[in-house]
Order: C-alpha cells, then sequence, then structure tokens
C-alpha cells in the first residue's frame, strides 16, 4: 500500500504522517494533482450517486487538488489517508474563518456574530479546548445514561408506528427518520415539545450552509439567523432551568442539561457563546446524521431484498448490518481539516494553512480496505468504517445514534416484514456532505401485531 508521505521518505504511516517541507508558492502549474477547471467533481450526476466519482479519483491518484471546495482544497480518497488525517494533531478541525467569513468586507462584518457562536462549537476546535467540552459534553452519552434512555427511545418509536396503523404506503422520511431523531436529541437537551418544528428548520439551514462545497452569501445570511435564533431559545430555555434549579452547587441532575450547568458553575465551561454553540451544535449534529442514516439504511436493505430478508431470519446480525449501512452510504461524505505546517503527502506540497477534504465516502469505499467495497454485506467483518470520523474527534453520539437506528430496524422487521419500496429512483437530498433522501415511500404488504 502507498504511503500517504512522499515516497522517497523511509517513515511507515502508522507511526509518522508526514514530512516537514519548507514553504513553497503553489500554482497550477506546481499541482499535478490539480483537477481541470472542467472536472467538477459536485455535479447532478454525484449528488444521485458519487461512488463513481469516487472511485474515479482514485484511480486518478490519492490526492487531488480542487478549486470546488471553499476556494481550493486538496481531496483525499484513500481509507488509510483519511483515517490518518482525522486523528493526527497536525491537521486541524479550526476550519471555520476562511469559510464562513470569505467573501467583501462588509460580507465578513455582517456575518460576525456567526462566526463568533459557531466556531466555539467543539466540533470546530482542537485540544485542549476540545478535550475539555468534550469530558464535559460526555456526561450525557455515558453507556448508564444510554441504557436509562433506550426504554424512552422505544416507547417514541412505537408511537410513530402506531400513528402509521392501516396505512398501506407512507414516506419514512417524514413519518420516522425526521421526527425520531428531533424527540430524541430534544429531550435530552430538555427542549419543549411545541419548539421541535422551529429547531428543526433551523437545523436543515444550517445542514445547507454547512453541505455546500462553497456557500454564497443568501446560504451564509441564512444560517446565520437560524443559528441565532436557536441559540436565542436555548438561552431562554437555560435561564428557565436555572430558575428551576437555584441550586446548582450538587450534580443531582441526571439529565444533561443539569451536568452542562454543573460544569458551568465549576467553571469546566463558559456560559454565554460556549455553552450555546455546544447545544447548536449537538442538536443539529444528532438529527442530521441519525435522520440520514435511518433512511439511507432503509433505503439501501429494501433495494438489496435478499439482506433485508436475510436480517429477518438472523436479527442478532442487525448491530452489524447498521454499521455495514454506515460504510455502504454514509450519512456524512467528508470532513474538512486546515494543515497546520507545511508538509508533503503523496509527493504534493501543502502549505500552512491549506485545505484538506478527507473523502469519508471514497474511504468507505475504498478496496485496499474492503472486499468488494461496492456490495452491501449485513454479515461483513472488516473492521472500522470512518462514517462517525476518527480520533480524538470521533463522533460523541454515535453510540446514541447505532441504539436508536438498531431499535428502529428491529421493530420494522417485527411490524413489517414485508416491507418495499414504492418508487423505482431514490429521492435524494442534493446535499453533497450530509448525504440522505428527502422522500422515501414505502408500502407495507401486512401488519404484524406483536
Amino acid at each position: 500500500m502507498t504511503s500517504i508521505v512522499d515516497s522517497t521518505t523511509a517513515i511507515h504511516p502508522a507511526r509518522d504522517l508526514i514530512s516537514g517541507s519548507p514553504r513553497q508558492p503553489r500554482g497550477r502549474e506546481a499541482t499535478p494533482g490539480a483537477l481541470n477547471s472542467c472536472d467538477r467533481l459536485v455535479d447532478a450526476a454525484f449528488l444521485r450517486d458519487p461512488y463513481p466519482a469516487y472511485r474515479t479519483l482514485r484511480a486518478r491518484g490519492p490526492i487531488h487538488w480542487s478549486e470546488e471546495f471553499f476556494g481550493g482544497a486538496w481531496l483525499l480518497t484513500n481509507h488509510e489517508d483519511v483515517e490518518a488525517v482525522l486523528r493526527d494533531s497536525r491537521f486541524s478541525a479550526r476550519r471555520t474563518g476562511g469559510w464562513v467569513m470569505r467573501g467583501s468586507s462588509d460580507e465578513r462584518q455582517a456575518l460576525c456574530p456567526f462566526q463568533r457562536l459557531f466556531s466555539r462549537a467543539m466540533l470546530f476546535l482542537d485540544a485542549p479546548d476540545h478535550t475539555r467540552l468534550r469530558r464535559v459534553l460526555y456526561a450525557g452519552f455515558r453507556p448508564s445514561a444510554l441504557r436509562a434512555f433506550a426504554g424512552t427511545i422505544e416507547q417514541m418509536v412505537a408511537g410513530l408506528i402506531e400513528q402509521l396503523a392501516g396505512s398501506e404506503a407512507f414516506d419514512f422520511m417524514e413519518s420516522i427518520a425526521r421526527p425520531l431523531p428531533a424527540m430524541v436529541i430534544a429531550r435530552l437537551l430538555g427542549m419543549d415539545a411545541e419548539n421541535q418544528s422551529d429547531f428543526l428548520a433551523w437545523s436543515e439551514d444550517l445542514a445547507a450552509f454547512i453541505g455546500a462545497p462553497d456557500p454564497d452569501a443568501a446560504l451564509k445570511r441564512r444560517a446565520q439567523v437560524s443559528l441565532l435564533k436557536m441559540a436565542a431559545a436555548f438561552e431562554a430555555m437555560l435561564a428557565r432551568r436555572k430558575a428551576q434549579d437555584a441550586d446548582q452547587s450538587q450534580p443531582e441532575q441526571q439529565d444533561l442539561i443539569g451536568h452542562l450547568l454543573y460544569a458551568e458553575a465549576e467553571g469546566r465551561i463558559e456560559g454565554g457563546a460556549e455553552l450555546l454553540a455546544q447545544f447548536a451544535m449537538l442538536l443539529f449534529a444528532g438529527h442530521e446524521t441519525t435522520r440520514n442514516l435511518l433512511g439511507n439504511g432503509l433505503h439501501a436493505l429494501l433495494s438489496h431484498p435478499g439482506q433485508w430478508q436475510r436480517l429477518q431470519q438472523a436479527p442478532e446480525l442487525l448491530p452489524n448490518a447498521v454499521r455495514e449501512l454506515l460504510r455502504y452510504e454514509s450519512p456524512v461524505q467528508y470532513t474538512g481539516r486546515r494543515v497546520t505546517t507545511d508538509l508533503m503527502i503523496h509527493g504534493q506540497r501543502l502549505r500552512r494553512g491549506d485545505l484538506i477534504i478527507a473523502l469519508i465516502g471514497a474511504g468507505n469505499r475504498d478496496p485496499a480496505r474492503f472486499r468488494n467495497p461496492d456490495q452491501l454485506d449485513i454479515a461483513r467483518r472488516e473492521g472500522s468504517h470512518l462514517s462517525f470520523g476518527h480520533g480524538p474527534h470521533v463522533c460523541i453520539g454515535a453510540a446514541l445514534t447505532l441504539m436508536e437506528t438498531e431499535i428502529v430496524f428491529r421493530m420494522l422487521l417485527r411490524q413489517w416484514p414485508e416491507l418495499s419500496l414504492v418508487d423505482a429512483e431514490p429521492h435524494w437530498n442534493g446535499n453533497p456532505l450530509y448525504r440522505g433522501l428527502s422522500i422515501l415511500r414505502v408500502r407495507q404488504r401486512s401488519w404484524r401485531v406483536s
């Protein structure tokens, strides 16, 4: 397997990812890995099915320069490279400045409130701030807390399914995949049920902004309005909670809100922007990824009836099946990092500050890592996918997402063993980053009473 570092070095990628290099101006003539101006990666065909484009990129080489992403970025296609970048501290998660604050001086000035809040989210921080915040937030995702929450999720799913009794066909996205993650994260965060529709709309505006390879000013403004409204709603919610829980001297509250307020009182997390940014991140990330995993996963299973039937016959495969669905059709297709020092990767010079786009969806279909990677196999046991990230930034809510998905699929298999697709072609949402379905119409032949 080719090392990610310059082939002239003798450094093993598992021990040392990159080799230093002196700063050198980069021009198109100096980047043989650059895509041609006509080589758009994100087009209508890519939004329908990105995997042929990933195969083409991989065949042409492991690294490519593209002007399509945020004014210019290096694309990595191999599983080994993506995994290595995500675990190496020399690739920084602090990447929002050059992304949000591109444009005219007036546009940058207008977006300052957005950047101040957006950049405080744990998702965009490095150690030590990332480490500190992750320890605080983990209180809501520890195994004992999730086990106690499982029964609540089962009741939510049962209620959503019961509402569909007697319906021969329905939109799975609208009926189950969209509302359930919102209900779960709302309960976790202590949100009022009547505000959930607003939070969903704000979350979707953020998803549209984050998912755009090069968002325009209008998309940024809409995301800013939604993020600031979301933060104001959380601020009001926290004020009510503080008034109810006047004594914050003991961590007696077992929900996430209580733990965060106690951490604020202890000085382990700052109030104001830092606290509000984490709430917004948890709501947004918890909803978008789980919704798309539910939809992508069910579509993949029903598109491969043999796999759906095999899962019915061997339900013990469900945990493994969910992980295979994550690999096969990842709800997050890529992530970004900033290079913190000049370096060489696969013979290409990268400068400090360059953006790297780690193509998770491509890594998950890398034939050097997975046999027959374009084949769905719910019994596959070939190691880890990259869909929850890797290294210090691995998704903090991964266990919750897996639990939600397993509960939903287990109940679907029990209630609707003959579930099938209505539409011959899927309705993809058009978001290249958060790949998912806008509509997933399914038909049930029979209703099994549990």
